[in-house]
Parts: C-alpha cells; structure tokens; sequence
C-alpha cells in the first residue's frame, strides 16, 4: 500500500487529519499503520473514541494510549476494561472524563479520580448495577470532595432491578458549587425532591467521607444549576414545582421515568404541573418522558390546557421531547409550534390523538426546525410529511412505528436537500418507494428500513442503482425483520454500498453464508470505500457453521462489533471464530440480541 511507504512524519500528519473513528479503522489495516495511529494519537490532547469501539486492557495501555499521559479530555468505551485498565491514564491534566458501559467497573475508581483529578470539569460514568450503595456513596463523596472544579457530572446506573432508595446521598451533600450540569439515572421520587431541596438551600449539611460527622460549608449550587436530567420511578407535580422554585436558571429539564399504576394513584403529574413550567422563562430544551415496564402508563392527567399553558409561558423552547401524552390532542401539540418559533427539535412518542391535523400550516412556522421524531404515532399520515418536506433544513426525520407512512410522501423527502438521518422503521414503504428515494438528492448517512414488511430485494436493487444521492453518502442502514431480504440484496449492498460501515440484517431468516462471504470481500481503504465496521447478524437462522470461513484474515480487518446471537456462529467450539477474535483485540463479539453496539445490554454482559 503506497500510504504505508510515506515518511513516518509524514503519514503521522496525514493520520492527525482523520477522525477517532477512521483512525481505529485505519489502525486494523496492517501492523504498520497501527504503530503510526498510535504515534499519531500521542500528539493528541483530546480523544473520543468511537462508542462503538471496545478496546481491551491490551489494546488501551500497549497501543491506543500507551504513550499518551497528557491527555485532557478522553471518551472510552470500557465494556471490556476494569480499574486497573484505565487508572494509568488518569492524571491532573485531565479536565474531561466520558467513561461508558462500564460493567467492570468498582465504585473505588470514584475515589481514584478524586485523588488524581482535582481539575477535572466534566465526568461521565455509565455503571452497572451498584452491589454495595454505602460503599458507592462513600467512594462518590471522596471524588467531589476532591473534585471541587466540576462543572458537569452525569452518574447513571443501569442495570438494576429496582431503583435503591438514597442511591445518590453523596450528591445531596457534596455536589460541587461550581457544578451546572446534573445527570443521575436511577433514583427514587422522594430521594430527587431531597437533592432539589438541597441545592437550594444556602447552607447544606455534609458529611465527612471517612466519618458521619457533619460540616457546614456554605453552597449555592443550585442557583448556578442550569441543566438538570433525571431518571427515576415517578414524575409528578410535587417535583416540578420544587424543580421550578430551586432552579430559577434553569435551560433545560429532562426528566424520565418508568411508574407503575399503584404509583400513580398516589402522584402524577398533572396540568398543574405544566403550567408551573410556564414560569421558567429561561428554559431552551423540556424532556418529559414516560416508558414502559411491563405494562402501558402514560401521562393520563395531562391534556390540551396544560399544553395551552406551557406553550405560553415557555416561547423560547428550542428542544421538545414528549412521551406518553395520551389524553393531547392536535391543538395541544400545535400551541407549540405556534408559540415557540425558535424551535429546532421536536419529539413525540405514543401520540395516540396526534394526527395531520397538527401539522396544518408547519409549511409556515417550522423553517428553523432541524430534528424532527414521530414515534408510534398511529394517526399520522404521508399528509404530515408533505407539510413537513416545507422545513427545507430538516436534518433528521423519525418516522417509527407511523404504520399509515407509505411510498406517496417519499417524493416530499427526496426534495430535502439537508436530510441526513431517514428512519423508516415498521411503516409501510415499499419497493416503489425505495425506487423514489433513490432518484432523490438528500444526503442521508443513516436509513432505517427495519419491519418495512413489503420491501424486497428489488427495493434495495433501486434504492443503490437510482442514480440520486443516497448510494454515495449512505454509512449506516437497517434492513432487519425483514422476510424479503435474501442474498442478492446483501450483495448489491457489498459490491455497491461503498460508504456503508455499519449494516444490520438481524431476524434476516433467508440469509445465508454466501451473504457473509460477499461483505468480507468488500473493497476498503483502496479509493473504493469503507470497510465495514459494525454488523448485526442476530437470528439469521439460515447461516451454517462454515459462515465462519469469512472471518479470516485479512478479510473484515476494519469490523469493531459483530453480533452473532441465535446463529449457529455462536455455538460452543467455534475455533475459526475464536481465533478471529484472538487476533483482533479491538472487536467485540456479542451473543446476546444487543442492538448494535451493545447500547442497550451492557449493564447485563460482558462482550466476548
């Protein structure tokens, strides 16, 4: 390869340009340009690993950074690290710590931090499940103690069965003065109207990590607070309004929660609760959320007048996300438009009264918005989306679950000349439709076709073979659950999808070895195209033992994560696979039914 005669010093240049990502693609090409990504790295201050990349101890302290110890901000992914893995690159350099999925992870890396990074601003941590909340807490009040210049902290535990009462007690009491960014996922209703509280007040008692006695140092946190994001069991009135009265600064609120029906008999949130929002005429960007576990809960006590309220009292939202708004109607969901004409983001989840009615008119009033997310809304139509295709600097659609979406709006789409992200998930597209979208001209990086139950082989043929935009800028695409997705679709996207680095086929149950055979021998890094970095395989039934052939070097020399769950790749004695992985320490092999990435199951498993 011609890059890899290049002058140390030049290609080392060269490699400074490329993103984290290219850069860990770059370094799985051959053993010599992984020694250059690695001297290229050392002349970084700042690093943010890909998420989808999970180093191993290894690969971290002898080659990602094993020569970088002035670094001041750094993103891992540490599905595969332990204390041990990441202490050495810990340091007071460091102002910007973002560790996640951290399922190996003790609570005794808190205090590590605390002794070794006193200037640290900005931490993110996503931990397992906690065994020993006193022992956590004990670890978290000696890191803010000693971290006293933290602007923001985002603690989120996942994982957990129920949510344990004072998880974040340490927070109550040690929070930092400086701190304008909060982030706790999981904790209880009352614990979080605690903490408000706290913050409000002046003069917090806290306590000494090492003993229980108390001190009172003066704080004013929760003056200075301006962002505020929590996960807990239960909204309701009583923490909105104590939200509002503690944080008057407040820019944004994200709140989410997972009630159960005995839960809400006793609090919920209401319309005046809403409407006590009205009066936090800072706020740029609400969240109010509700999911499910096991059963469906929404907001039942909400509706069109706390809308009418909120809209009125909050005309700078720029960021809306609602889920579980079941009693709104088209008139509450519009007073926003409406009202808020700086809006860029705007999210709705299980709508079951939000139709095209709502829309009437957003040719007018919704130029500026960006990011556009319809999720599992049952009412809305291809007429929504034609009044939509009028916001000429729409970036991102979501279109989930809109069972009524067909083929008719995708000329609407094609129009949009800034769409980078299309998500098409369970509507009813079909082949026509595909056919369109590959004439048109947006630019999309992301596509999601999962569950679009009419489309074939032939709508993947006309959706690369179209002439328009999409076969050149496409990276990211979903044809999973699919029936009529067979081997020639795969191997149009092979020979044809240069830019496609990450692929899901899952549940894709006429895909057999021939299909993985033709995405190994995808060209890369020779002016042809990228090679593939993620793929999903989960529940292809129809791959036979002999698919692992194709995992042979030097073929998928770029692949970071490969699910393989419910396939017989994955059974027992699998000895080519296991020798793929040997010599590839950067890729995680996942045999759960993770989505890609393992976004969703890391708090449960280690990948392999």
């Amino acid at each position: 390869m011609a890059l890899q005669r290049l002058p140390r010093s030049i290609l080392v240049e060269i490699l400074l340009k490329l993103d984290p990502e290219t850069l860990c693609s770059v370094a799985c090409v051959s053993k010599a340009l992984r020694f250059a990504v690695v001297d290229a790295i050392s002349f970084l201050s700042t690093l943010h690993l890909p998420i989808a990349f999970f180093p191993d101890s290894r690969t971290l302290k002898t080659g990602i950074l094993g020569r970088c110890r002035g670094m001041r901000s750094l993103t891992v992914n540490c599905l595969r690290l332990d204390d041990s893995s990441l202490v050495d690159f810990l340091g007071p350099n460091l102002l910007e710590l973002n560790l996640l999925c951290c399922s190996s992870l003790s609570s005794k890396f808190l205090a590590e931090v605390g002794k070794l990074c006193p200037n640290l601003r900005v931490l993110v941590l996503e931990l397992a499940a906690q065994d020993d909340y006193e022992e956590f807490n004990r670890n978290l009040a000696e890191m803010l103690t000693r971290c006293l210049l933290l602007d923001s902290i985002s603690l989120k535990i996942r994982g957990a069965g129920n949510v344990e009462a004072n998880s974040f007690s340490a927070v109550e009491a040690f929070l930092p003065k400086t701190t304008k960014t909060l982030k706790l996922k999981s904790l209880l209703h009352d614990d979080a109207i605690c903490i408000i509280n706290k913050l409000r007040d002046s003069g917090n008692s806290l306590i000494n990590p090492c003993s229980r006695n108390f001190e009172s140092p003066p704080l004013s946190t929760g003056l200075m607070l301006q962002c505020l994001s929590l996960t807990l069991d239960v909204i309701s009135d009583e923490l909105i309004m104590t939200i509002v009265d503690s944080l008057p600064f407040l820019v944004e609120l994200h709140l989410e929660d997972m009630a159960s029906p005995e839960q809400l008999v006793r609090r919920d949130l209401t319309n005046r609760g809403l409407h006590s929002l009205s009066t936090c005429h800072n706020l740029k960007s609400l969240s109010l959320m509700r999911g499910r576990y096991n059963h469906q809960v929404s907001f039942k006590k909400l509706n069109d007048m706390g809308m009418f309220l909120l809209s009125e009292g909050c005309k700078g939202l720029e960021s809306v996300r609602f889920c579980g708004f079941s009693k709104v109607s088209d008139a509450g969901f519009a007073s926003i438009f409406h009202s808020c004409n700086r809006l860029k983001k705007f999210e709705i989840r299980n709508a079951l009264y939000l139709s095209d009615l709502a829309f009437d008119g957003f040719d007018a009033i919704g130029c500026f918005v960006t990011e556009l997310r319809l999720f599992s809304c049952s009412l809305i139509t291809c007429e929504s989306v034609k009044h939509l295709a009028y916001s000429t600097r729409l970036e991102v659609l979501d279109l989930c679950g809109c069972k009524s979406i067909s083929d008719s709006c995708l000329d609407s789409i094609s129009t949009l000349c800034h769409l980078s992200s299309l998500i098409l998930t369970a509507t009813d597209v079909t082949d026509l439709g595909l056919s369109v979208l590959g004439q048109g001209r947006p630019p999309i990086v992301r596509l999601s076709l999962r569950s679009c139950k009419r489309v074939t082989d032939e709508g993947i043929y006309r959706l690369f073979h179209g002439g328009g935009t999409v076969s050149k800028t496409l990276s990211v695409l979903d044809i999973g659950h699919i029936s009529g997705i067979t081997d020639r679709a795969i191997q149009i996207i092979a020979s044809v999808g240069v830019g496609i680095t990450e692929l899901c086929i899952r549940s894709c149950f006429h895909v057999t070895d021939s299909s993985v055979e033709a995405l190994a021998m995808k060209k890369h890094f020779e002016g042809e195209g990228m090679s593939l970095r993620r793929l999903d395989l989960f529940n292809c039934i129809a791959l036979s033992i002999d698919a692992c052939r194709s995992f042979r070097e030097p073929l998928f020399s770029g692949l970071q994560w490969l699910g393989i769950g419910n396939t017989r790749l994955s059974s027992d004695g699998n000895v080519g696979l296991v020798k793929f992985c040997s010599k590839r320490p950067w890729l995680a092999l996942c045999l759960e039914g993770c989505e890609v990435g393992c976004h969703d199951g890391w708090q449960f498993h280690r990948s392999k």
